[in-house]
């Protein structure tokens, strides 16, 4: 395969499994707190019509094995496809739902390649009721690493909830994140092959 292909739902499901293994063995109250959703989950909700269908969907998310509603922090790769196929859209960003405040949701958007996400972004914020806030990013420096920033951001951003700070005044900026197509390709070893 050519070293400019993109991501795919499982190659970020693969690196998501990793990470929520991580998070549970090193910071066990966060995880507790915090959801990775996968990127079928996040493009069904967004794609969800009824509000009976949406309130069980969110539920289902916010919602832990003991019915208590623990989820502070949600992380949601979007993808710009208007289906459900794993190939259908052509960029992914990147949505942190903070929940902390729960009168007072805010959705903090990552997008790599500028505000191309943006509309869907936003829809899907208000699946959660939530408002959209734009979050600096590093721009992708070519058309097809934005899944990797997806990935890598929200490595970065859950390292940094680990260490204590909170996007309490402002987005947890990542403005100095590297995106790595080799780090992931090292963790997934054994995992779907990941496109060169």
């Amino acid at each position: 395969m050519l070293r400019t292909n993109w991501l795919i739902d499982e190659h970020i499901t693969a690196d998501y499994t990793l990470l929520e293994r991580e998070l549970q063995r090193d910071s066990p109250d966060l995880a507790a707190q915090t959801r990775l959703l996968r990127p079928s989950e996040a493009q069904l909700l967004r794609l969800i019509k009824g509000e009976i269908g949406l309130l069980e969907a969110v539920q289902g998310i916010v919602i832990d094995e003991h019915g208590n509603d623990t989820a502070n922090f949600l992380f949601l790769p979007l993808n710009d496809g208007s289906g459900v196929r794993p190939d259908d859209g052509t960029h992914w960003s990147l949505l942190l739902v903070d929940r902390r405040d729960r009168e007072g949701v805010v959705a903090f958007h990552y997008d790599s390649f500028g505000d191309s996400n943006v509309v869907r972004a936003k829809e899907l914020a208000e699946r959660f009721g939530a408002r959209l806030e734009p979050a600096r990013m590093t721009r992708q420096g070519n058309g097809y690493d934005c899944g990797v920033f997806v990935v890598d951001g929200t490595r970065a951003l859950v390292g940094r909830l680990a260490e204590g700070q909170r996007p309490d005044d402002e987005p947890l900026h990542l403005d100095n994140l590297v995106a790595s197509r080799q780090a992931l390709r090292n963790r997934l070893r054994g995992h779907p092959p990941l496109p060169r």
